[in-house]
């Protein structure tokens, strides 16, 4: 019973988190959405796939220490439990830092058209956009 309220409470968290931010979901099942919905140009869409193959990476190395976490702390007292949670958290944490950083790379190559589009979606999803300083240009 208290693993289950744990886990519950751990993804009722992720999931608030996940309703802030207007995030692009680069690196998941949606890249070909992305490319078809901001109509990206081959250049675009080719520093896309990277970045996805980057966060894929970076995420699978953080999916494997929650894995081991939880495997570690299956029959744990409360007050580990509480401990683990906070480091569970930290994981999950630096797994949506890597999908912003990995949004924002791409919106930072956005056109003025695609990124205004970007920004009129988010607007009614009623989610808080990822600004990104339109003088930067990663190369």
């Amino acid at each position: 019973m208290k693993a289950t309220l744990f886990y519950f409470f751990l993804f009722a968290n992720l999931y608030g988190m996940a309703q802030q931010d207007c995030i692009l979901g680069i690196g998941g099942q949606d890249d070909e959405m992305i490319s078809e919905v901001f109509q990206l140009n081959d250049e675009q869409m080719e520093k896309m796939r990277n970045w996805s193959a980057e966060l894929r990476i970076r995420n699978e190395i953080l999916k494997n220490q929650a894995e081991f976490l939880l495997k570690k702390h299956a029959q744990s007292s409360p007050e580990d439990l509480v401990a683990m949670s906070q480091k569970y958290k930290d994981i999950l944490d630096s797994m949506k830092q890597n999908v912003l950083r990995q949004d924002k790379r791409l919106l930072s190559i956005f056109n003025e058209k695609q990124y205004n589009f970007y920004l009129e979606l988010c607007s009614q999803l009623t989610l808080q956009p990822i600004y990104v300083s339109r003088s930067v240009d990663e190369k």
